[in-house]
């Protein structure tokens, strides 16, 4: 066993290693390009069938798919409905990659897919785990107020995120920081440690250290409900929930102007001193009292407009236009 391993170790130290890349949205796509430009060799390339988008719901590529086609014409292009289908374990058989690499692909994966790949397989996620395993770690570790994240590269197993991790790399988030700002911050992060860690591959299988089952936290699949603004809680944990929600799928919050009623998005906030009755505008530069503390309004979407400034909005609104509070 040694000795076949001492081989093993000595082949791939002679050569690239070939990978097929698994990813989806765009994070995944600037990743894929990164690799592209850093000469990293990609037999195959697998993402999410064409989905239905916009007014028209006609078909639309990934963001992946369409840095494939435009980088990587020639390479085979899979787009499996599920991955678990034995047509398409059998495709990635006969491509023979050394490595898969998979950055938010959004399927989960058998252990058969698993085990395909004579090195394994490898997955980029964005906390520092084992903090935030699942679905939308970005967001959640701004809901939470976390004041550092980062991106750890793992060795995939069945079990959902929980496998060794092979490298990691740090970044603090500012107070003010949105999820979309923070997402292109882990981007970048990640590109250099993926590379490094392929490389790494071409003296053997890298080592890892196991996660730490005592410190696992979970970060469930954002849903738009939770976005709704309740102004009798704090200040900050509102402002965090206006970051973790923007750009996409937005914080929001009823607005009544007379007899109509209607949902505005809030997109940008700043924390203020001031106090009041929750719900109560302040000031005319846009600052909500909460439960405790306020928040000053930088950036808000008007249902069925474009994102504005708060300032612009409000010059627009009649006297006697309020914000709703909730009735728990």
């Amino acid at each position: 066993m040694v000795l076949q391993q001492m081989k093993m170790k000595d082949n791939i130290s002679k050569s690239d290693v070939n990978i097929i890349f698994f990813g989806t949205p765009l994070f995944a796509a600037e990743i894929l390009r990164y690799l592209f430009d850093h000469k990293v060799k990609v037999l195959g390339i697998v993402t999410q069938p064409d989905r239905p988008k916009g007014r028209s719901l006609s078909p639309s590529p990934s963001p992946v798919k369409s840095v494939a086609v435009e980088l990587l014409p020639h390479v085979p292009l899979l787009q499996p409905e599920k991955a678990s289908q034995e047509a398409f374990l059998e495709e990635l058989r006969s491509l023979e990659a050394d490595l898969f690499v998979v950055v938010a692909y959004g399927q989960i994966l058998s252990q058969k897919l698993l085990g395909i790949p004579r090195l394994g397989c490898i997955n980029v996620h964005a906390s520092l785990l084992p903090k935030f395993r699942g679905a939308a770690p970005i967001q959640r570790a701004i809901l939470e107020g976390e004041k550092e994240t980062g991106v750890a590269i793992q060795k995939m197993v069945r079990q959902l995120d929980a496998g060794d991790v092979i490298a990691v790399s740090k970044i603090p988030i500012p107070e003010e920081m949105t999820s979309g700002e923070l997402q292109e911050k882990l981007c970048e992060l990640s590109k250099p440690l993926l590379l490094s860690v392929i490389h790494s591959y071409k003296e053997g299988i890298p080592s890892a250290h196991p996660q730490a089952l005592s410190l696992v936290t979970y970060a469930a699949k954002i849903e738009p409900e939770e976005g709704e603004i309740d102004w009798t809680r704090p200040a900050e944990k509102l402002h965090n929930l206006v970051r973790g929600f923007s750009p996409r799928p937005g914080a929001w919050c009823w607005i009544q102007s007379g007899p109509e009623r209607k949902r505005l998005k809030i997109l940008k906030t700043k924390l203020s001193p001031l106090k009041g009755k929750p719900g109560d505008l302040l000031s005319t530069q846009g600052i909500v009292a909460c439960g405790q503390g306020a928040l000053e309004l930088i950036e808000v979407q008007p249902e069925g407009k474009r994102p504005m400034r708060a300032l612009d909005w409000l010059r627009g609104q009649k006297n006697n236009f309020r914000f709703e509070i909730r009735s728990n």
